[in-house]
């Protein structure tokens, strides 16, 4: 086996999604009240919902973009690879990277549509949440049959309108809803409540994944506003060990021996010493804790239930034997700055060449596919498919993947040094361009 003989299936990438989404799947007042998409007098964009501006749809997508500008963050659709925004585009720029099959999040409404969660008019959020989800299963990814994997996000302030759209969506194929990994930031009941169980057990009887997103509900957290921001982005995939170790003492993971829940961005490399120490903490209070874990290692319920995704963990597939092997899975994380497209095969090769083929297998394809129950060989043969067969597509249709540059990079003034750019110069951009600001603070 060689690195073009690979197939690879995304568990996680992304979508600024484009302005006509609502346009064939709402009409009238409905259609009137969606999200809309707004253009300042500068030509920088966003998102406006019930009084609501969302961040720039470009936020964060910078593949494409020169390096230098990733700290400036693209404000408009115009800078943004249409690989971004249209499905088609989407397709060709997983050719060039060697990616047979992807997952989706949104962007302008939330990982976990928790822009809906916010709104006031909550009977105006089911209507527009159903329509996103329509649009997501059956434009995006049913416009490209066996390229992506839907993923579908639930009003889950309504437990009623949450156990209807996940029978809805299971109808429709999908597969996977998005969630946030704690409910309580937005005033509902935590995940241990009786409140969610309709939604846990619709869920497996329908072996549809739930997906847990970093940044979707516990924050990420940094040291000060003076903190350097590759010491926050150092850190951000291992933030979401606070939502894996509220969800592995989940009691319906014992009633629900199927339940399936990946971390999403997450990583691998720190779970091994994760799983130890929840068995050494349970070992050593579970005479006072009264622990949920009955004759079962936490460790031992962890490999059972939950998916880990990498995007590039070295560590963590030197150490697979600690982990689960039929529970890890690539992610791109197209088109965030974490990414690496165009290379992704490069990269992927050099940290699993050292496995067996039936490890690679697994990990690169064979695992996502089973968990998210997707068969992209229904649509297409397995030749087609390989990181070779893909690029070799991509240049035959001439896929353009020349860097570009928008400016975004502030000129230093002369004598002037570079100064480090803070994790208070991130929460700055984030808190401007929430307002629909025209510029990168």
């Amino acid at each position: 086996m060689n690195m073009n003989d690979m197939v690879v299936i995304s568990v996680d990438d992304h979508i600024s999604e484009p302005p006509d989404m609502f346009k064939k799947h709402l009409s009238g007042d409905d259609l009137a009240s969606a999200p809309k998409f707004c253009t300042t007098p500068e030509g920088t964009n966003y998102w406006e919902y019930q009084g609501m501006q969302m961040p720039s749809v470009g936020l964060n997508a910078v593949v494409g973009r020169v390096p230098e500008e990733y700290g400036a963050e693209p404000t408009a659709l115009d800078q943004l690879r249409k690989g971004c925004y249209e499905p088609k585009a989407r397709v060709d720029d997983m050719n060039v990277n060697g990616i047979a099959a992807s997952l989706n999040f949104g962007s302008c409404v939330g990982f976990d549509g928790g822009r809906f969660h916010k709104a006031a008019d909550k009977s105006k959020s089911l209507i527009h949440m159903r329509a996103y989800n329509d649009w997501h299963i059956d434009e995006w990814c049913g416009s490209q049959p066996g390229r992506f994997i839907p993923c579908a996000l639930l009003p889950t302030w309504d437990m009623k309108a949450t156990v209807e759209e996940i029978k809805r969506i299971a109808k429709k194929g999908c597969t996977a809803v998005s969630l946030n990994e704690n409910p309580t930031i937005q005033g509902l009941p935590s995940i241990h409540n009786p409140y969610w169980e309709p939604m846990y057990k619709t869920l497996v009887e329908h072996d549809i994944a739930i997906c847990l997103h970093i940044g979707a509900g516990n924050p990420a957290p940094h040291a000060s506003m003076e903190t350097p921001i590759e010491a926050w982005i150092s850190t951000m995939p291992i933030s979401i060990v606070v939502g894996a170790a509220d969800w592995l003492n989940l009691e319906a993971l014992e009633r629900y021996p199927t339940m399936k829940i990946a971390l999403s961005e997450g990583g691998i490399g720190w779970i091994p010493y994760f799983i130890e120490r929840a068995d050494f903490s349970h070992e050593r209070h579970k005479a006072w804790t009264h622990s949920r874990f009955k004759g079962t290692k936490p460790s031992e319920v962890f490999k059972r239930h939950f998916l880990t995704c990498f995007i590039d963990d070295e560590f963590g597939l030197k150490n697979l034997d600690s982990l689960n092997e039929d529970l890890v899975s690539y992610e791109c994380d197209y088109p965030h700055s974490d990414s690496l497209w165009p290379h992704v095969p490069e990269r992927l090769w050099e940290t699993v060449k050292h496995l067996s083929e039936t490890r690679i297998n697994k990990i690169t394809h064979l695992n996502a596919m089973k968990f998210f129950n997707f068969d992209p060989f229904k649509h297409h043969k397995r030749a087609d498919l390989t990181v070779g067969a893909l690029r070799a597509k991509a240049i035959e249709d001439k896929v353009d993947i020349t860097p570009r540059s928008f400016g975004g990079a502030k000129p230093l003034a002369e004598g002037e040094a570079p100064r480090v750019v803070t994790s208070g110069d991130l929460a700055k951009m984030f808190a401007h361009h929430a307002k629909g600001g025209s510029k990168a603070a």
